[in-house]
Formats: C-alpha cells, sequence, structure tokens
C-alpha cells in the first residue's frame, strides 16, 4: 500500500512537471507576434517621421518574400526570423525619379531595412530595430 502510495506521487509530480513544460513552451511560443501576411505603414524613420502621401509600406508573405513601396518606388527583398530577431536582404527596387525629398525618405527607408535586426509589436504598432536595440523605424498595420 505503502509504495502505491509513493508511485502515485512520483508519477503525480512528473505529470506535473511536463505540464509545466508544455505551458511555458505555448507561452515561450506565443510571444512571437506575427507580422507575416499584414501591410505596414511607415510612421517614423529614424526619428524623422515621414511624409505621409508618401505611402511608405511593407509586407512579408508567409514564404518571407518582402515587398512594397518606399515612397516612389515599388520594392522586394527577403526576411529571415528567428524568434524576434529580424533581417531584409537589399531592397531591389524599380527606378523611377520623385521629388527629391520622396527619393531622400525612399532611401532612408531602404536603408532601415537593412540596419533592421529585430523586432517588436507592441500595441499594433510594428517597431523594427537596430544595433543595441535601437529603434529606427515604426509602421502601423494597414487594415
Amino acid at each position: 500500500m505503502r509504495r502505491l502510495a509513493i508511485l502515485s506521487l512520483i508519477i503525480g509530480f512528473i505529470g506535473v512537471i511536463a505540464l509545466f513544460g508544455l505551458s511555458f513552451k505555448a507561452r515561450s511560443e506565443q510571444r512571437v507576434p506575427v507580422i507575416t501576411d499584414v501591410s505596414w505603414l511607415a510612421e517614423d524613420l529614424d526619428g524623422g517621421g515621414v511624409i505621409d502621401f508618401a505611402q511608405t509600406t511593407l509586407m512579408i508573405d508567409h514564404d518571407n518574400n518582402v515587398s512594397g513601396s518606399g515612397g516612389c518606388n515599388r520594392f522586394m527583398s527577403k526576411a529571415t526570423f528567428r524568434g524576434l530577431k529580424l533581417t531584409f536582404t537589399p531592397a531591389a527596387a524599380t527606378r523611377k525619379l520623385c521629388p527629391p525629398a520622396l527619393m531622400n525618405q525612399e532611401n532612408k527607408f531602404f536603408a532601415v531595412l537593412e540596419q533592421t535586426r529585430s523586432f517588436l509589436v507592441v500595441d499594433g504598432k510594428l517597431t523594427l530595430r537596430g544595433t543595441a536595440g535601437k529603434t529606427i523605424a515604426r509602421l502601423a498595420r494597414q487594415d
């Protein structure tokens, strides 16, 4: 009888440990927000704001192909994710010429993409971060 009680306690303890481990794993997986298959609109680039009518956008599809508008030209790239780590390959863009202010914003956007090392989503805003976790861009979800 005593052996049965000890065996029951051991099995119960193992069950609790297993459930705790599965719970922790599920919570850690939920912490990585999904940013793919969503269109994002730039609100700020490296602390300098954006020209609103330029519509600088970013879209990452389920295969990590990146597309959007730099504000003047359409572009494409490729994203690589590792948890909250995020990097982009250099953007390939069309070569339309726009006014200097738009071209400046577009060049800044492409530079931000190349400098991106991680991301966060807070209150529906995508924050791109460079080295040392510095915020280099903020984008809003476009519905």
